[in-house]
């Protein structure tokens, strides 16, 4: 960012407050910004105050959501850091021209998803599948439900892509994913965040019974129980990832829920899509046996 020279007037004044809904959030000093001996910005200090504006007041949109009771939850709007108004304000201020107080120019960021758009994708069911858990192993059931809840209320439009990886993110304890050391049947968990897989298979035949395009689908190298042989997708930050297409002529809205003791997605779209639903085997209620890891490290032949 290029600074103009130009003459200091003498009689302005030497401090600026900044604010934001009338309240001051910044307080600064002429001097503070000034080079030395020269009528010029500091641009190094002026960069560090648009990041402190930032982080104060950027408020990202929300997408509008269906509840839990099936209510729209309305949009939000965000906002942003006008960084190219507040420059020009900023520059009066520093040369003498402009008031000594001003109100932090915001830009208006509008929501991806509002509920003009959301309202009719729940009208035509295309897609749907249920797995089951052992809900007293309290961590593999909590990563589950936060897994699920990640990617309830998604949106994927026409032509667009979904990767599991990136919607969940990674599986950190940061995020609230917890240690789950165990393996159910064949299945080794992923250290912090087990139980993942359930999700991404349970998401998997629930998309390819709407007959969604699958681009990316790795099994597990021996069969888990939750979902029929050959039905599950394995995934792993930083390796494989569930991947799929939208090629329908409509937006799909994905909806979960993990609680229970089981995992439910529900895959819709409005009465106006045109799609091919996909036969895909179910899977009974029984639970998968677990074996915790310290088991299994003692009695290798139980897995």
């Amino acid at each position: 960012m290029a600074a103009a020279l130009m003459l200091l007037r003498t009689d302005a004044p030497d401090s600026l407050s900044i604010k934001h809904k009338e309240q001051v959030v910044e307080s600064v000093n002429r001097a503070d910004f000034q080079v030395p001996a020269l009528p010029l910005i500091d641009m190094d200090k002026f960069e560090k105050l648009l990041d402190r504006l930032e982080r104060q007041i950027d408020q990202p949109p929300q997408n509008a959501v269906i509840g839990n009771r099936g209510e729209i939850v309305p949009e939000r709007i965000g906002y942003k850091l006008d960084r190219s108004r507040f420059t020009e304000e900023f520059y009066a201020y520093f040369f003498g021209s402009g008031p000594s107080a001003i109100e932090v120019p915001r830009k208006a960021i509008y929501p991806r998803i509002d509920s003009e758009l959301l309202a009719p994708l729940r009208d035509k069911p295309i897609g749907h599948y249920v797995t089951y858990f052992n809900a007293g192993n309290k961590n593999r059931s909590h990563n589950i439900a936060l897994a699920a809840k990640a990617i309830n209320n998604t949106v994927i439009f026409p032509g667009e892509t979904f990767s599991f990886n990136q919607t969940v993110g990674m599986r950190t304890l940061k995020k609230g994913y917890l240690p789950a050391p165990v393996i159910v049947r064949g299945e080794l968990s992923e250290g912090v965040g087990g139980g993942i897989c359930q999700v991404s298979s349970t998401l998997f035949n629930a998309i390819d019974r709407a007959g969604l395009k699958i681009v990316k689908r790795y099994s597990h190298s021996r069969h888990v129980p939750y979902v029929p042989p050959g039905r599950d997708a394995t995934v792993s930050w930083g390796g494989p990832d569930f991947v799929f297409q939208n090629q329908y002529n409509q937006p799909v809205l994905i909806r979960t829920f993990a609680g229970g003791g089981r995992i439910f997605v529900t895959i819709s779209s409005s009465d106006m899509i045109e799609y091919k639903p996909r036969e895909v085997p179910g899977m009974s209620k029984r639970l998968p046996e677990e074996i915790s890891i310290e088991t299994h490290a003692q009695k290798p032949k139980s897995d």
